[in-house]
């Protein structure tokens, strides 16, 4: 499926940001393992998080899918699933899940050629160290990924954080019910922490707390326990960044409901980017709004941040002057390399961007619709949307079904806000 889109300005409206996807994902496994009965409210209803519940259901979690999710929680108690998880596209999922799968297991997890890239090997040394079998079927770090069971050892274990942050709250969530205390040490500078903060946020909203010594150290004892939950999930700040971007990027103004002000989520860092470029942002306890047509290049670094990267290329893009994002190379670990991809596609639309190892630096100016790929990645698709809505022309972005992984209702919500401007075909 490809979108047709065209240049558009002066939009006046408002859309509701769909559930975060982390908190989503996370609230999930923890419930699973919490003693007693769990309900995610206003959960994310997307191809990645329902691969996560797939997955539970797999391992003998019983749950009841509709408005809400109810989960019977296991206590820690898992099966053996029948035979290979398939995560899909999912990289939460198998990271999150490779963790619990120690518990019980053995189990093989998965997942499709996006996810048989994603590097694992930093994860799988982990549970080795805490005295699990864990391994690459095909020897090169990725998936798919083998975990033996018989339950988490404990004691302490190493593990690069530049890596994936998902890496860390993999282990945190699994670590209460090793037999042993776990001492998880971060060898290299944490990148991404703003999702561990999410993480150690739901882990106490279940009753489970971490001693967290400077983002360096974790200990968690052995022997606690989640409790079963009704728990509601926040609005989701990635997905939300599309459409505050639209608003400068289109001389508009558009309000974004659902998102709490004073939320864990890392990526809120784009309201403080779009305040910097010269947009006017109105934050209040419900959403926020922001307009502006006339943006300035800045320096930024998205290190704790990097989903937000292909959003701030585009506004790079348009900006007066010059961008310089940094700090970023773990993005090339995503769905796709997002450094080049966001190099080569905006260079489509008339950018001029230069590729660092760790970055972009973008001069920006006006930008050409043309036909551009979105990689299988949600968030290329969607970043490529906009930039299309602020190009002259006719902009087509190829692959665009991808966004059912995170955000399925993106492209109705688009053309709510700018009718007759974008089309799927």
């Amino acid at each position: 499926m490809e979108a047709l889109v065209q240049r558009v300005e002066g939009v006046e409206g408002a859309v509701e940001a769909p559930p975060s996807k982390s908190y989503t994902h996370r609230a999930f496994v923890i419930a699973a393992l919490a003693e007693g009965r769990s309900t995610i409210r206003r959960y994310l209803k997307a191809g990645d998080t329902l691969s996560t519940l797939k997955a539970l259901r797999a391992f003998g979690v019983r749950l009841e899918v509709g408005e809400e999710v109810a989960i019977e929680g296991t206590g820690g108690r898992l099966k053996a699933p029948p035979g290979p998880i398939d995560c899909e596209n999912s990289g939460t999922s198998i990271r999150l899940l490779s963790s619990l799968a120690a518990l019980d297991g053995p189990a093989t997890l998965t997942g499709d050629q996006s996810i048989q890239r994603r590097p694992m090997g930093p994860l799988l040394e982990a549970l080795a160290q805490l005295g699990v079998e864990a391994r690459s079927l095909k020897g090169d770090g990725n998936p798919p990924v083998q975990v033996g069971g018989g339950g988490l050892r404990g004691g302490r274990a190493e593990i690069k954080g530049d890596v994936s942050s998902q890496f860390i709250s993999s282990l945190l969530i699994s670590a209460p019910y090793a037999r042993e205390d776990v001492e998880l040490v971060i060898t290299t500078p944490l990148k991404s922490r703003p999702y561990v903060d999410v993480t150690l946020e739901i882990m106490g909203r279940f009753g489970v707390d971490v001693e967290n010594r400077d983002y360096r150290r974790f200990i968690i004892p052995a022997g606690r326990r989640y409790r079963g939950q009704d728990y509601g999930v926040e609005g989701d700040y990635s997905s939300a960044s599309y459409f505050l971007a639209l608003a400068p990027l289109t001389k508009s103004r558009v309000r974004v409901g659902n998102l709490n002000p004073s939320s864990n989520q890392g990526d809120r860092q784009i309201l403080a980017i779009l305040e910097d470029m010269g947009a006017e942002v109105e934050r209040s306890s419900g959403g926020v709004t922001v307009a502006g047509g006339r943006l300035e290049g800045i320096e930024v670094d998205l290190g704790d941040t990097p989903d937000l990267l292909p959003t701030v290329a585009v506004l790079g893009a348009r900006a007066e002057g010059r961008t310089v994002i940094r700090n970023v190379e773990h993005a090339r670990y995503k769905e796709t390399d997002r450094l080049r991809a966001c190099s080569l596609e905006l260079r489509k639309l008339g950018a001029r961007v230069e590729e660092a190892r760790d970055g972009l630096v973008i001069e920006g100016g006006s930008l050409r619709g043309a036909r551009v790929e979105s990689y299988g990645d949600h968030r290329m698709a969607m970043a490529m949307t906009i930039a299309g809505l602020s190009a002259d022309g006719t902009t087509i972005v190829e692959g665009v079904e991808c966004v059912q992984i995170s955000f399925p209702g993106f492209y109705d919500l688009i053309k709510g806000l700018c009718p007759g401007r974008v089309a799927l075909r």
